[in-house]
């Protein structure tokens, strides 16, 4: 069995890259000879040394290319959303990754503990994920949405935290509802916004993305109001605080009852603000 006919080595590459995830996904690096992969890839072993040097470069390659790109797949598919949104979004769905794609970070992470050989090419790998999200954060904090006194790098190493712990700590393990979670992460989320103080303490204040006004009590009342001319129906106000909005007929967003916010939602309330794509939403203090 060696090279296929037909097949480029482009595509061959891919077989073996494709075969090594599922393999050592399945089985474990130490549980996984680099006969098996090339088995899995219909390869001769030969023809895996010709574009792999070693089971642990194959290892982190296959983890390259196949491992959960959450953030990335969501960035992708919407260049134009919010940083805020994406993080909140990536940190809905970690819960619910347990797939071959979250095993291989998995085994990789414990192979880099064992192997050297793994543990290099596992540094440059996860700091290329870390320096990617810290050049996300600048963005976001350049546009006004994310505090820029925070660390870049920082909060860079706190999102590798929470992706690769969830692939550790799954739901059979230990588990929350989606609401408990996304109530969380909603909160995380807003803590991170920039801080704002308003002029005129009496006045509405409308909020915009990246100007996010913590009060110091709640000595007056807040409330929230949708300017149905500016309001798309992009529906994120209902999935961000789905107690305080809801659409009508037509998907439109609406606010419910009066729109007064309670103290325990206005996390939620100004979250919504700031990413309401066409700032249809405003946030006022009366009193």
């Amino acid at each position: 069995m060696g090279r296929i006919a037909g097949v480029t080595a482009a595509e061959t590459r891919e077989r073996l890259l494709l075969a090594a995830a599922d393999v050592f996904a399945r089985r474990g690096y130490d549980g996984t000879r680099v006969a098996d992969i090339a088995a899995a890839a219909e390869v001769s072993p030969g023809a895996l040394y010709a574009h792999f040097g070693s089971k642990a470069e194959l290892l982190v390659a296959a983890l390259r290319k196949h491992g959960r790109r959450l953030l990335a797949d969501l960035l992708a598919a919407d260049p134009g959303r919010p940083v805020t949104e994406l993080l909140l979004l990536a940190g809905r769905r970690l819960p619910h990754t347990g797939d071959d794609r979250g095993h291989l970070i998995v085994e990789a992470l414990v192979a880099a503990r064992r192997d050297e050989d793994v543990a290099g090419p596992m540094r440059d790998y996860v700091g290329e994920r870390g320096d990617g999200l810290a050049e996300l954060v600048r963005a976001a904090q350049a546009g006004g949405e994310l505090d820029p006194s925070l660390s870049p790098g920082a909060l860079a190493h706190f999102c590798l935290l929470l992706a690769m712990g969830s692939a550790l700590v799954t739901p059979d393990l230990h588990a929350v509802t989606d609401e408990e979670w996304a109530a969380l992460l909603t909160r995380v989320i807003a803590g991170l916004a920039p801080t704002a103080t308003p002029d005129s303490p009496g006045a509405p204040l409308p909020i915009r993305p990246g100007h996010h006004y913590h009060p110091t009590g709640r000595s007056r009342a807040v409330k929230v109001t949708i300017n149905p001319e500016l309001c798309q129906g992009h529906g994120r106000c209902y999935d961000l605080a789905p107690d305080l909005f809801g659409d009508d007929d037509e998907g439109y967003g609406t606010v419910l009852g009066d729109g007064a916010v309670p103290a325990e939602a206005e996390h939620d309330a100004r979250l919504a603000v700031l990413n309401c794509p066409e700032q249809a939403i405003e946030l006022s203090e009366e009193g």
